[in-house]
């Protein structure tokens, strides 16, 4: 899923993030990657991820959360795990109509770039038992992230940078991982540019239709820590027309680092915030 300014995604109900969108230079095989690349990966129903954090939490971009139905199950590891409830940000705001017919008529999208900006695009979701077979992912707290090189993963829409993705799906494809410069982080977001040869890195990529909520991944010493959930994309042009997943895009990722602090009291059961918005299934809107 991550929320394109396209307008064949905003028609899908403002659908947003997919699976590794490559160089149209390299080859594919060098993008995929076997499931025990990263274990702690979680497929959301149809289509978007989050990732596990705790034995018993996983986290995702709020928006994946299906609307108007439950959320009962998701997908870590191969085997199917019960929910038990989803406690979605307080902060986080769904993009209303007004601004989807707006776009739609004059194609162009800047005021939805500015509502999601605003919104706090994070939830968390609680299993009814703790997951014993995958190690729980660590989150990066520092806030050093522009310039790191970070590790996405993802296996939603593929496509090039060349020509882009088709918007029509599918949205869950095989898994791969690519990388990519973080070239902004500011309050609630990281963001990064696909960059085109021979200025991209060898395995240059970016997110797509199909992994909202997706991991973001920053290395400190030997380890691959959490830093972003695929969230929104910024891109040139009309976006009645646009292509999604070409180089020049901007992808930008929920900032792990500035929420700590809420996921840290919703995990450990002393947010009142959080449990005024805790929902289940149909309840989470």
């Amino acid at each position: 899923m991550i929320r394109f300014f396209f307008l064949m995604l905003l028609l899908a109900a403002a659908s947003t993030a997919d699976a590794v969108v490559i160089r149209h230079d390299v080859d594919d095989s060098g993008y995929r990657v076997p499931a025990s690349e990263f274990p702690a990966l979680v497929d959301m129903p149809g289509e978007g991820h989050g990732v596990l954090i705790a034995p018993q939490w996983a986290i995702t971009a709020a928006h994946t959360i299906p609307r108007g139905s439950d959320l009962r199950n998701v997908m870590i590891n191969g085997v199917s795990r019960d929910v038990e409830r989803v406690v979605m940000h307080a902060g986080y705001k769904t993009l209303p109509q007004a601004l989807i017919d707006q776009a739609m008529a004059s194609g162009e999208a800047m005021l939805i770039v500015v509502f999601l900006a605003s919104s706090d695009d994070i939830a968390l979701i609680k299993l009814t038992h703790a997951v014993t077979d995958v190690a729980p992912v660590q989150l990066y707290k520092d806030s050093n992230e522009p310039g790191q090189i970070a590790k996405i993963v993802g296996k939603g829409a593929t496509g090039t940078g060349a020509t882009g993705h088709s918007s029509n799906g599918p949205n869950r494809t095989a898994l791969r991982r690519a990388f990519n410069t973080i070239t902004s982080a500011h309050d609630r977001w990281l963001c990064y540019v696909f960059d085109a040869p021979p200025t991209a890195l060898p395995l240059e990529g970016t997110l797509g239709n199909g992994d909202s909520g997706g991991p973001l991944l920053l290395q400190s010493d030997d380890h691959w820590l959490l830093a972003g959930l695929g969230s929104w994309k910024v891109v040139q042009g009309d976006v009645r027309t646009a292509r999604p997943g070409r180089y020049g895009q901007t992808s930008c990722n929920v900032r792990l680092s500035h929420y700590i602090g809420w996921i840290e009291s919703v995990i450990s059961g002393q947010s009142q915030a959080g449990a005024n918005n805790s929902c289940m299934g149909s309840t989470c809107k």
